[in-house]
């Protein structure tokens, strides 16, 4: 299917029985922008409990990598659950963790020889990094930066920095966390270059020299590009001056591909794009297809604790490993290479856009890994914060699953077997729905102070 194909009003009786069954048993922690109820998938294509067809440009979080069931990961869970499902790899031994460990050792964007640490999600990762450069530096403190997203458990809390909500109440956090500014060069004044001096400079002179010396500074953590913050490009000489930094004080550079990685820029790692070589890397989402796995690569000589230091009871699950597997197969045989080539098409279909449509400021990223800024003015770029949240919600009745990203951005994530005819429909309905939300708010035109 191309096109999405909405049969009933939004939500359908179907959906809205489940829903309000969720709304009296289940967590109201959860972040639901729209009222979607999945019955089944297949590739891009996704269908609610109602009939209606929708085209899924979030793939749950960018967590669908080869699309909902691929069919060579759903042969790789079932001969695997039926083997044995759980054996818990802290105390035993089984080869597809070992074979995924092995595989993880070729791809990872590491220098020399890598070992690997497996948890079930991205924040146990960060949790898994965090302690793993404390034990290695004999150092505290942790730099992270503004925007970051890391995890919600309490360690990987204290890096996040995107949202207040997402800390409010929690507190206190760890010690020993600062955050610089993460380089985001559409709304900075000056060139690339400038804008990663900057924010380079506000480590090297402002965190370095006031709140704490480099030598008692375990790890930076620092997104390829920012994820929930924005999907925000940084320039390549500001990973690479970072890198720079870290190696010239012996400080870990914690390097988190959660979102980014595994083929979702069109290379396996978004740090390929830059030329960066980490000594550690944190992966999740993409990596087992939507079975849950957070893995923490590391250089070996870094990833030397001994027995007891960190475990996991379920990291690494059999089955988990088994899509993982899979899942690493299939991005090197074809849809790595398809994420770049629909990733260029789609986003060269979105820059059209913005000849016609005023509240696109921004259209940026790599692969599938999409960011649309909106504004209510292209020269003062002021954010069009309700314009985006109108936006997700009118993409959504026409049949488009997306997602908010920053305080006004868009993201785009859809599975890397996603078609260009598919984006063809994806940018054809965004068409219809920025004349919809830019009907319905008053803009200034661009040539007025």
């Amino acid at each position: 299917m191309d096109a999405p194909d909405i049969k009933t009003s939004l939500p359908g009786p179907n959906a809205k029985a489940i829903i309000d069954r969720d709304r009296q048993f289940v967590s109201p922690s959860y972040t639901r922008d729209y009222p979607f109820v999945i019955a089944r998938g297949e590739g891009a294509v996704v269908e609610d409990v109602d009939g209606n067809r929708f085209l899924d440009c979030a793939a749950g979080i960018a967590v669908n990598s080869t699309g909902v069931s691929h069919p060579e990961v759903v042969k790789a869970i079932t001969e695997q659950a039926q083997k044995f499902i759980h054996m818990s790899g802290t105390d035993f031994y089984y080869e597809p963790q070992v074979r995924l460990a092995e595989e993880l050792a070729g791809i990872a964007p590491i220098e020399g020889p890598v070992r690997t640490f497996f948890g079930n999600s991205g924040t146990e990762a960060t949790e898994a990094a965090i302690k793993l450069a404390r034990y290695h530096t004999r150092r505290q403190n942790i730099i992270a930066f503004f925007g970051a997203f890391h995890g919600r458990s309490l360690g990987s809390l204290s890096l996040t920095a995107s949202k207040a909500i997402q800390r409010r109440g929690f507190g206190p956090l760890m010690p020993g966390v600062y955050h610089g500014p993460y380089p985001d060069t559409y709304r900075f004044n000056g060139s690339a270059d400038q804008c990663a001096a900057e924010c380079l400079a506000f480590v090297r002179d402002q965190i370095f020299v006031h709140l704490t010396s480099p030598d008692a500074v375990a790890a930076v953590v620092v997104e390829p590009i920012q994820g929930e913050g924005g999907y925000v490009v940084p320039p390549k000489v500001f990973l690479q001056g970072l890198r720079e930094l870290t190696i010239q004080h012996g400080i870990v550079l914690i390097v988190d591909e959660v979102q980014s990685g595994m083929g979702r820029t069109g290379k396996m790692f978004a740090s390929e794009h830059f030329d960066l070589k980490a000594d550690v890397v944190n992966i999740a989402k993409g990596i087992a297809s939507g079975l849950p796995l957070g893995v923490t690569c590391a250089r070996a000589e870094i990833m030397s604790w001994p027995p007891g230091a960190h475990a996991s009871t379920f990291g690494g699950n059999p089955v988990s490993c088994a899509a993982a597997n899979a899942t690493i197969k299939l991005l090197k045989e074809s849809l790595v290479a398809n994420a770049a080539t629909v990733g260029a098409y789609l986003i060269d279909g979105l820059r059209e856009l913005q000849n016609k449509h005023r509240l696109l400021g921004d259209v940026r990223g790599k692969g599938l890994m999409i960011g649309i800024e909106l504004v209510r003015d292209r020269q003062t770029k002021e954010r069009a914060v309700d314009e985006r949240n109108a936006l997700v919600q009118a993409m959504f009745r026409r049949g488009v699953l997306v997602l908010g990203a920053g305080k006004n951005a868009l993201r785009l994530a859809p599975p890397l077997v996603f078609t260009k005819a598919q984006a063809d429909s994806v940018v054809h309905v965004m068409d219809n729905a920025l004349t919809d939300v830019s009907s319905s708010v008053r803009q200034k035109p661009d040539y007025l102070p």
